[in-house]
């Protein structure tokens, strides 16, 4: 009998199947493949970067670690997965395909990509998803990556099904444990390389398999806002954490992030608090018909209210907001579409694919649609203490508003971040995070 995700993943292949289908008919093609990918070597190297499928992809396979495989779809044809099982003792060989989802697809187990090579001839009109390097001089004739296709799809995925819903959620899941674990390390006072090797074991994935690289910032870190490192060595005080990690779910991401301190900085925490309080409102704003710039720019008057309430700030929010001062501590966008890539495609184009870019006051805003249902994003305003943006401010007309002595004690917490993965539906939004950790903490 077939398994719930096994029924949910069979009427995803149904659903997208027909809708591409009708797609690659009507821009003239008769067979779409796609390509997973193959690893790279690094330039004068015979190793390779850890390797992860392309997300077109992994959209439609649930193996987002599968080497050299290819997807097939045909009108009127069960759409095929080509399944690359090298024979070689070298590497460990990937499992064969699980019924519970290879049902829904014709699945040819293959010892090489060689044994796929004839899906490139006598096909008709071929439409090919893949590198140029890795593919070659198979598709000569075909049309490789062809804009209007790849844009039609790509506005496809900003729409997620139950399959894929399902797996953000138990992706959310997964991260959610790991958050609570290395929360517990912080506390009982590990460097962020013991924090990082606690989250990995309490997630039970590697960070190659994670969808990101994740960020473990301790104390002033927090301010870096892709930090990219990981310190051995635990600081002579601890004084802040900042996590930003997820974790994988059949090549579905989940994106998470918190912020910690010690008890006794009282200040701090208090920032923390008002941030998640601002935060908690942003998510339930996430409404289908808003616009994600407005609620980019209701985030800056929220983070704004929180300086001004902690007197960090002498300016009411809207003076923040418009003066740009409120940039100066929260300088990157609200959040993104998250599915098969974190920062998941068709973010800044309308339906009809007409470029919707950012304000010029917030470059950095990675989705700037109308939301609707289907959609999935991250909510994820920040407050942070940058030196390098400070001393602008310090520079700028606004210096004489700041509270710098306060401003200056900030410093060694670095920032604050937290973040949430939120589904977009006809009523009220579903925060598959808080979700998650509610089951955890029960």
């Amino acid at each position: 009998m077939p398994t719930s995700q096994g029924l949910l993943y069979a009427r995803h292949i149904e659903d997208r199947s027909a809708v591409l289908e009708r797609l690659i008919g009507e821009l003239g093609y008769d067979t779409l493949l796609i390509h997973s990918g193959r690893p790279e070597m690094r330039l004068f190297d015979d190793q390779a970067p850890p390797f992860r499928a392309h997300a077109a992809f992994v959209t439609w396979v649930p193996l987002p670690f599968a080497e050299d495989c290819l997807f097939e779809i045909r009108a009127g044809r069960k759409p095929r997965l080509w399944f690359c099982q090298p024979r070689d003792y070298w590497h460990l060989a990937p499992e064969p395909p699980a019924s519970w989802w290879a049902d829904a697809l014709d699945v040819e187990v293959v010892p090489d990509a060689t044994a796929w090579h004839s899906c490139f001839a006598d096909k008709g009109a071929l439409a090919v998803l893949g590198r140029e390097r890795d593919l070659g001089q198979l598709v000569d004739g075909a049309d490789l990556n062809p804009a209007a296709l790849v844009a039609r799809m790509d506005e496809m995925r900003t729409t997620k099904t139950a399959w894929e819903r399902e797996c953000i959620a138990q992706a959310n899941d997964i991260a959610a444990g790991a958050h609570m674990a290395a929360a517990s390390a912080f506390e009982a006072g590990a460097s962020e390389l013991e924090i990082h090797l606690a989250y990995l074991s309490a997630a039970g994935q590697d960070q190659d398999h994670l969808p990101y690289n994740s960020i473990v910032a301790l104390n002033e870190h927090g301010a870096v806002l892709h930090y990219q490192h990981r310190a051995a060595e635990r600081p002579e005080q601890l004084m802040s954490f900042l996590i930003d990690a997820g974790a994988d779910r059949y090549g579905y991401a989940a994106d998470i992030t918190r912020t910690w301190t010690e008890p006794e900085y009282r200040d701090f925490d208090d920032l923390i608090e008002a941030m998640e309080r601002a935060q908690l409102g942003l998510c339930d704003q996430a409404l289908a018909g808003t616009s994600f710039v407005d609620l980019h720019q209701q985030a800056h008057l929220a983070v704004a209210a929180v300086l001004e309430q902690a007197e960090l700030v002498r300016m009411s929010p809207d003076e923040m907001v418009s003066s740009g001062v409120s940039s100066y501590f929260f300088p990157h966008g609200l959040g993104h579409f998250i599915g098969a890539q974190v920062h998941d495609v068709a973010g800044k184009v309308d339906l009809a694919g007409k470029a919707l870019p950012p304000p010029e006051a917030h470059p950095f805003l990675r989705l700037t649609r109308t939301l609707e249902p289907g959609n999935v994003v991250t909510i994820e305003p920040g407050l942070y203490f940058i030196p390098m943006l400070l001393e602008k401010l310090k520079a700028s007309a606004y210096a004489n508003r700041v509270d710098w002595a306060q401003v200056d004690a900030m410093l060694p917490f670095g920032g604050i971040r937290i973040e949430d993965n939120v589904l977009v539906t006809e009523g009220d939004p579903v925060n598959f995070t808080r979700q998650a950790f509610a089951r955890r903490e029960r």
